[in-house]
């Protein structure tokens, strides 16, 4: 079978380059933007996420492979096809993202990229340590199966992991037009970090920000309104392991109390659905928002 490096492995001294010169840039412009706990905790996330990778990352691999080997048609090796790849993966993950947002499963690992209240490099690195266990890999597997070589597939995808990474700051405001048109952009992914219910469940794409403007999911970012981060409801605290498990454990808390109608209801809809409506979804906290601001569209 055919090898290909791991991108991100050539890039992480990079990563740790502009994290540093951002460091200093907030040092002398934006002191707030760093908090040292939360930038550990941060690390932390990436560390144990590269070693989740290594733990289960060839099972899913050899799954792949699997697909491949019964694959619908075989894609050449060819310049186009790496083109095609890239793009299709990029939807792909577009899809996985918003279903990260729209269904509590796949949340429950994302939620981890979002718990911080910092929006810097440094928040880029957290990155889930249970992405096995939320099965988010099942949306890779349609590339394989219609062809795509796994080491294409991956190859891509931890370019694409590279493109997301700098998007993760304050520090640039906007690209020109005709770029924030067609590519993601720092100012694109605050607002997808965003608490504000304006900016709730938007914003999607890892690349390609037209994959929003198709499916109408996007949401510029209005620079009246300063951006608020984190998760609608914040952690409270830098404990790692809290940060990494708090919502499987929210999840199996109320899956034990729920009647038995409605406990799988509580995988599958969305974060912060209840059967008797005592929680908030971002669908709840967007109408509130949206009725305020036809009372008051000064407000």
């Amino acid at each position: 079978m055919p090898k290909l490096p791991n991108p991100v492995d050539y890039a992480v001294p990079f990563f740790i380059l502009l994290i540093l010169i951002e460091m200093i840039w907030a040092r002398r412009r934006a002191p707030e933007k760093y908090e040292p706990r939360d930038t550990l905790v941060s690390l932390a996330f990436g560390l144990g996420s590269t070693v989740a990778g290594l733990i289960f990352g060839g099972a899913i691999y050899a799954l792949m492979v699997w697909l491949w080997e019964h694959r619908l048609a075989t894609v050449p090796w060819t310049w186009w096809a790496w083109i095609l790849c890239f793009v299709l993966d990029d939807l792909l993950y577009y899809l996985f993202h918003r279903s990260a947002h729209r269904v509590r499963w796949f949340w429950a690992s994302h939620v981890n990229h979002h718990s911080s209240q910092h929006y810097n490099l440094s928040t880029a690195l957290r990155q889930t340590w249970t992405g096995w266990l939320a099965l988010s890999f099942l949306f890779k597997l349609p590339l394989a199966a219609v062809g795509f070589h796994p080491a294409i597939i991956l190859f891509c995808g931890g370019v694409n992991l590279i493109y997301q990474f700098w998007i993760h700051t304050e520090a640039i405001r906007r690209f020109p037009r005709w770029f924030e048109a067609v590519m993601n952009t720092p100012s694109h992914h605050r607002v997808h970090h965003a608490t504000n219910p304006r900016y709730l469940d938007s914003n999607y794409a890892g690349v390609f920000i037209v994959w929003d403007r198709m499916f109408g999911t996007f949401v510029p970012e209005v620079d009246e309104e300063p951006i608020r981060y984190g998760i609608v409801r914040q952690l409270g605290t830098f404990n790692l392991l809290y940060a990494v498990f708090h919502e499987w454990i929210g999840i199996a808390k109320d899956v034990w109390k729920a009647p038995w109608q409605h406990k799988l209801s509580y995988l599958w809809r969305p974060p912060g659905w209840t059967h008797d409506g005592s929680r908030d979804t971002s669908d709840t906290i967007r109408a509130r928002w949206q009725a305020r601001q036809l009372a008051d569209p000064a407000e």
